[in-house]
């Protein structure tokens, strides 16, 4: 594998999926926009003795809307990813290209897994400036002190925000996401059709024959990221508050998930070197 090669891959699939970043701006600027609209309101007033979990719940609020909004960006890029590139034929000019079909695969997969990530720490750290700035301002103005908001664990948040995207939506969404691009490199139409009811049948099936429902739960596991209950016990919390790094990479099913990515990843490799353009 060249790394230099997939490095410039990464790049260029940025640069051809704008949405990868204009996406969270436009919906951070939403955010934003309601937050100025709440301040006016004056229901950002916070009080000496209000507890922090209360106060830092307005800023989970903005961090999960984020969140969901890469998560729908990353599910389409990767049903998109190597779909699109046969459906426009652009396949034949980047199969001409001295960068290989491992390269390739590894790239589009490093979008969902590194760069959205990165995109959603970054956007979410501005969008929780820039409303503590204007709650700050207003409660100034109206003679209340903002100290009850700077006194806020920011750096606790911030790095409990960066575990939580690298963590649940990149390392534990990693079997979703290559099984995207599986899909994505196999269908000849309908990407989004074949990457979603195999899965629902399975579970039907498993209901109707057997009564059980192990594999909905395990898909259901993986979705809701695994740690989000632990995170989210004992009442409302910050769920940036709780992070065990140790606790999340000794499950197994973390483990099995990695190795149904690599499998998915080495067949969509395959598939991308001898599939046709559509």
């Amino acid at each position: 594998m060249n790394f230099r090669a997939t490095v410039w891959s990464v790049r260029r699939e940025v640069w051809e999926n704008r949405s990868i970043y204009i996406a969270p701006l436009i919906v951070a600027a939403v955010i934003v926009f309601g937050a100025l609209i709440a301040t006016l309101a004056g229901r950002h007033t916070v009080k000496f003795d209000t507890p922090p979990d209360k106060i830092a719940q307005h800023y989970d609020i903005a961090a999960g809307v984020l969140m969901g909004t890469t998560l729908i960006v990353a599910i389409f890029y990767c049903l998109d990813a190597l779909y699109g590139e046969r459906r426009d034929r652009s396949i034949l000019f980047w199969k001409s290209m001295p960068v290989s079909d491992l390269n390739t695969v590894l790239s589009k997969m490093a979008i969902p897994l590194v760069i959205l990530p990165i995109v959603t720490f970054v956007v979410t750290i501005a969008t929780h400036l820039i409303m503590v700035l204007m709650s700050s301002a207003f409660l100034l103005m109206h003679g209340h002190s903002p100290a009850a908001l700077w006194g806020l664990p920011w750096l606790q948040m911030s790095f409990g925000l960066l575990y939580h995207l690298f963590s649940v939506h990149s390392l534990g969404y990693a079997p979703v996401f290559a099984w995207l691009l599986l899909v994505s490199a196999w269908a000849k139409r309908l990407p989004f059709l074949w990457a979603f009811l195999p899965p629902a049948a399975i579970g039907v099936v498993e209901k109707m024959v057997f009564n059980t429902s192990r594999f909905g739960t395990m898909i259901g596991s993986i979705l809701s990221g695994g740690d989000m209950g632990d995170a989210m016990k004992g009442g409302g919390g910050s769920m940036f508050f709780h992070f065990n790094a140790a606790e999340f990479f000794s499950r197994p099913g973390l483990w099995i998930g990695f190795a149904f990515a690599t499998v998915f990843l080495a067949a969509a490799v395959r598939l991308r070197r001898y599939r046709d353009p559509i």
